[in-house]
């Protein structure tokens, strides 16, 4: 039976330290399961039960946004996401099959099949049919032991060791002579990476020129998702509000959520924009904004504009591109904003707005404001750390800040928001950089190179944050490797360690 796994695999995406430690108990079940499976088709089926189980039960909230925004009916929601769950469970489904069937004799080399192939499931729900790797294993480990690693092997590394010291403890623990050897060691490599101080390069050094921190506004206008794309109250209110915001803070950066402004910039009010850019025309004040641009002929783009003193074109009537700098994202949503091919027919189903959008480049230029340079990303394009990563191939031109402009109000006040801030508390640990984070609905926050949250504001309320960021410029071991090479070092340790256990297998 693999009814338990369910309970277990998904505390690896709720927050708190208790997480790593409960994923690891659910993995060590599985692999101890899959230890005494007597032929891979029964491996498979415990490895893809155990998969569709934990999908089912980390995006549960994609229901909100296809049935409550999208007007989906809600068997066919159910449907949708079991379905989702269940193609994403094949990896693993194939993962634990292969393991059966590969499994060396010994369990520390079981082991470490074990961890090659589930670390292949994962890396294959990264890559395949634009990715979708949210929850994976190794943000339980945000917190906890295995922190200190994720400035050198990133996420997908650390979901490798969590299942290598997972399997290992199983296996070990089911051979009566090597219990006590395996619990020892368990403990003692925790208290190594705890306290090791070689491994906490994520506390990079700052930049000289990056002494004084930078004072930051982050607004988070709470507007009610079912309004904010219809005119009317929601627009309204959001044009207002943001509006009275951005030439009422105080910070040295301002930054506004994305599609903050909900409207084109030729469809917002007379003199609207105007006023913006001449706001930010002069003094010490410069702001990012979420807005979507283009037009029927071009395209459209989920994009931020930059506006800062200096910068050309900013009086006047506004031109094709509302300010000098741009960032267009780059990974878009599946469904939300690019519509695969021949499933037009599923879109037509819902009410959701603006299902097509034009894909940015990869690597854009940073954003370059009083010594920073910024780098945005829009929604959950923070969880692809392989991409923010082509930004530090160029040392001195890397980004010292990391910006997140965010918008999950499709998801209600649910899990998804503490989620998506693992996810960019790993990617600050990754890269040694801070990360400052405008949400519509939370969760709108500072964190510091090291992942700590540091000033954040209460989610579902309108509010405006305020507070200092300390820029860095240093390259972890992580961000050089992952900018030069992306995740192949990875693919190749997968595939180099079932090769060898296929090779081994057959002798």
């Amino acid at each position: 039976m693999a009814w338990p796994f369910p309970f277990g695999a998904v505390t690896g995406i709720v927050p708190g330290q208790p997480a790593g430690w409960l994923q690891l108990l659910a993995l060590a079940l599985l692999a101890g399961q899959l230890d005494g499976a007597r032929s891979w088709r029964r491996g498979a089926w415990l490895g893809g039960l155990f998969a569709v189980s934990m999908q089912c039960a980390t995006f549960w909230w994609l229901f909100i946004s296809l049935h409550v925004y999208g007007g989906l009916a809600a068997p066919l929601t159910v449907l949708a996401i079991v379905l989702l769950a269940v193609f994403l469970g094949l990896y693993y489904a194939a993962a634990a099959g292969l393991f059966v069937a590969l499994a060396p004799v010994r369990p520390v080399l079981r082991a470490i099949v074990f961890a090659a192939v589930w670390l292949l499931a994962e890396l294959a729900r990264v890559k395949f049919f634009t990715g979708f790797p949210w929850g994976e294993g190794g943000y339980a480990h945000v917190d906890g032991w295995a922190r200190p690693l994720a400035a050198w092997i990133g996420v997908h590394g650390l979901t490798f060791v969590a299942a290598l010291v997972a399997a290992w403890l199983a296996f070990a623990l089911l051979a009566p002579r090597t219990r006590w050897l395996a619990a020892l060691s368990g403990i003692a490599l925790s208290v190594a990476l705890a306290w090791f101080p070689v491994f906490n390069v994520g506390d990079v050094e700052p930049d000289p020129a990056l002494v004084r921190p930078m004072s930051v506004t982050l607004l988070q206008g709470n507007i009610p998702q079912d309004e904010k794309f219809v005119g009317g109250t929601g627009v309204i209110t959001a044009l207002r509000w943001y509006g009275e915001q951005l030439k009422a803070a105080k910070g040295a950066l301002v930054v506004a959520p994305e599609t903050a402004l909900p409207l084109l910039p030729q469809q917002l009010p007379e003199g609207y924009w105007q006023g913006l850019q001449g706001r930010f025309s002069t003094g010490q004040q410069a702001a990012l904004i979420g807005l979507p641009l283009g037009d029927y002929d071009t395209g459209y783009s989920n994009s931020v504009i930059g506006l800062k003193p200096g910068l050309p074109g900013q009086t006047g009537q506004p031109a094709a591109l509302p300010a000098p700098y741009r960032y267009d994202k780059h990974h878009l949503v599946p469904f939300g904003e690019v519509i695969p091919p021949g499933f037009h027919w599923f879109i037509n189903l819902m009410n959701i707005p603006l299902g097509d959008f034009n894909r940015g480049a990869v690597g854009q230029s940073s954003f370059g404001w009083q010594g920073q340079r910024l780098a945005p990303n829009i929604c959950y394009e923070d969880l692809f750390g392989e991409e923010l990563g082509a930004r530090f191939v160029d040392g001195p031109q890397a980004p010292t800040m990391f910006v997140n402009l965010s918008n999950i109000g499709w998801f209600g006040n649910t899990v998804a928001i503490d989620q998506h801030l693992q996810i960019s508390r790993m990617r600050s640990l990754e890269f040694g950089r801070p990360m400052i984070r405008a949400t519509n609905t939370g969760a709108t926050v500072i964190i510091n190179r090291l992942g700590e949250v540091t000033h954040s504001l209460p989610r579902h309320t309108r509010g405006v944050l305020t507070g200092e960021v300390q820029g860095r410029s240093g390259i972890t071991p992580y961000a050089w490797w992952v900018g030069r090479f992306g995740l192949w070092p990875l693919w190749a340790l997968g595939l180099a360690v079932t090769g060898l256990a296929f090779l081994g297998r057959r002798r």
